[in-house]
């Protein structure tokens, strides 16, 4: 494994639960709720963050969430930069994570299938 891998995601693991932290203990807009980060990726730079999320919120309120991470941002990145030390901080993009949602969907499907499959 090469050394610049591990260091980048022992980086991105970092940001992934110092911004966790920060979300649930020092954000205090109540748009951003019922949300669990799921990964980081950074750029070979670290100069942007890719944030992943997933959230219990419903789909109809998910833009005022949406809204409420991009305003929080700039809070958020001078807050990391207080908790990690590194050359450049990113700058922070969030991203809706629907790979928990798709496994839920398909999760749900195979359970109607079997069930169907019984009734036969």
């Amino acid at each position: 494994m090469p050394k610049e891998f591990s260091r980048s995601s022992r980086v991105a693991e970092q940001v992934q639960r110092e911004l966790a932290e920060l979300i649930r203990l020092e954000l205090k807009d109540p748009r951003v709720s019922l949300i669990t980060l799921t990964g980081v990726e950074l750029t070979p730079d670290y100069s942007h963050a890719k944030v992943f999320y997933t959230t219990l919120v419903p789909e109809a309120e998910r833009s005022a969430l949406e809204a409420g991470l991009r305003r929080a941002s700039g809070f958020l990145r001078r807050e990391l930069g207080h908790r990690i030390r590194i050359h450049t901080l990113p700058e922070l993009h969030f991203v809706f994570d629907e790979s928990v949602e798709r496994g839920d969907r398909l999760s749900r499907l195979i359970d109607e299938a079997v069930k169907s499959d019984r009734h036969q």
